[in-house]
C-alpha cells in the first residue's frame, strides 16, 4: 500500500495496513537541510527540499506546503519584516476601520507573489512523489484569515459589537480561498488542510453563526475540486468539537490539549482523527520511550479512522530519535503499531 493510498483508505473508511504518520514539519525541516525558516517560508524551493527529505528520512506519508500564516494576508496587501528565525511580523493590520473592508477585494494568483509560489511548490511536490505520497495543500480558515488581517482582539470586538464588519469581510475572504485551494488541487495537492487557529478562542455559540457555515462553504468548494479537507484549530476546540464535526471536513485535527477519547465518543467513529501527542513536554522534551508510550496511546484511542501526529508542528530543537520513535524507519519504538517489525 502506498501512503497516498494509505492515507485516502483511512479518510474512507476502508482496509488500510497501518495508521498514516504526518507531523506538521516546517522550521525543524528547514534546519534538517541547514536552512533557516525564512528561507522555508521565503523561498519555495526550499520548501519542497525540506519537506521531501524529512519523508524520506522518516518514511512519512505525506508532504505539505504549510508554512506561515501570512501569504494569503501579503496578497491583500499587508507589509511584513521577516526575522531569520521567526514568523513573519506585520507593520500593522490591514482593515483598521469598518471603511478598509473594501480592501478585501479578489486577488488573482498569477499576481499574488506567495501564494503563487505556494501553488509552485505544490506542483514541484506532486511532480517528484504525487504519485506515492499524499500532498498537502494549505490555505487560512475564514476566521483566521480575518483575524490576521485585523488583529485578534479587534476580531473578538467585531464579533460582539460589529459584526456587520465581519460579516461584510468573511464572503471574499472565503471566496479567494477557494480559488487559491482550487489552484493547489490543479496543481496536485490531494489533500487541503485550512487552519483556522483563532476558532478554538471563540464560544460555541459563536462558532455556529460565524465560523461553521463559512468554513463548510470552503470544504464543499475544495472537495467539488476533487480533494479531502484537513482542519486544523490549534488549541482547545473540545466546546465545539461536536460542531466542528458538521462542517464536512476528512480529517480533523485534535491539538495536544484535546482528550482523543472524548474527542472520539463526540464525533463516532466515522470521522478520521489526526493528532495528537505534546509537541513539546512530550517530542521535544521528553524520552524516545516517552514519545512511543505517547504515540501508541493515541493509536489505541483514536480507533481505525485514525492518523498519527503531534498535536501542533514539530519544534525546532526537536531530537532526531524522538522523530524516529514514532515514525515507521530506522529507530521507530512503535513498530508493532507501524508495520515495522
Amino acid at each position: 500500500m502506498t501512503p497516498k493510498e494509505r492515507v485516502h483508505a483511512i479518510i474512507r473508511g476502508d482496509f488500510h495496513d497501518r495508521p498514516a504518520v504526518t507531523p506538521i514539519f516546517m522550521a525543524w525541516a528547514a534546519n534538517f537541510i541547514g536552512r533557516t525558516y525564512r528561507d522555508y517560508y521565503l523561498d519555495g524551493d526550499v520548501l519542497v527540499e525540506s519537506q521531501l527529505a524529512v519523508a524520506r528520512a522518516f518514511h512519512l506519508d505525506q508532504v505539505s506546503a504549510i508554512s506561515d500564516p501570512w501569504r494569503e494576508a501579503s496578497a491583500y496587501g499587508m507589509e511584513f519584516d521577516y526575522p531569520e528565525h521567526g514568523v513573519g511580523k506585520p507593520h500593522g493590520p490591514l482593515i483598521q476601520s469598518a471603511e478598509h473592508i473594501s480592501r478585501i477585494r479578489a486577488f488573482e494568483i498569477e499576481n499574488a507573489p506567495r501564494p503563487r509560489q505556494r501553488v509552485e511548490s505544490v506542483r514541484k511536490m506532486a511532480q517528484a512523489v504525487g504519485q506515492t505520497h499524499s500532498v498537502l495543500g494549505w490555505v487560512e480558515g475564514p476566521l483566521a484569515e480575518y483575524a490576521d488581517l485585523r488583529g485578534v482582539e479587534s476580531m473578538f470586538m467585531d464579533l460582539i459589537d460589529e459584526p456587520e464588519m465581519y460579516l461584510g469581510a468573511v464572503g471574499p475572504l472565503v471566496d479567494n480561498a477557494i480559488r487559491f485551494a482550487r489552484a493547489q488541487v490543479e496543481a496536485g495537492a490531494d489533500v487541503i488542510g485550512v487552519g483556522d487557529a483563532v476558532a478554538s478562542l471563540v464560544s460555541p455559540q459563536m462558532y455556529e453563526q460565524f465560523v461553521l457555515p463559512f468554513e463548510k462553504r470552503l470544504f464543499d468548494a475544495i472537495h467539488e475540486a476533487g480533494a479531502a479537507v484537513k482542519l486544523h484549530i490549534c488549541g482547545d476546540i473540545t466546546n465545539n468539537i461536536s460542531l466542528i464535526a458538521k462542517t464536512g471536513c476528512d480529517i480533523l485535527d485534535a491539538d495536544w490539549m484535546v482528550s482523543l477519547e472524548k474527542a472520539r465518543a463526540t464525533v463516532g467513529p466515522d470521522v478520521t482523527l489526526c493528532g495528537n501527542f505534546d509537541p513539546t513536554a512530550v517530542l521535544l522534551q521528553g524520552t524516545p520511550q516517552e514519545v512511543a508510550e505517547a504515540a501508541r496511546k493515541c493509536i489505541e484511542t483514536g480507533g481505525p479512522r485514525f492518523i498519527l501526529q503531534p498535536g501542533c508542528e514539530v519544534p525546532p530543537g526537536t531530537p532526531e530519535q524522538n522523530i524516529r520513535a514514532f515514525c515507521p524507519c530506522d529507530g521507530c519504538l512503535i513498530p508493532e503499531q507501524l508495520g515495522t517489525a
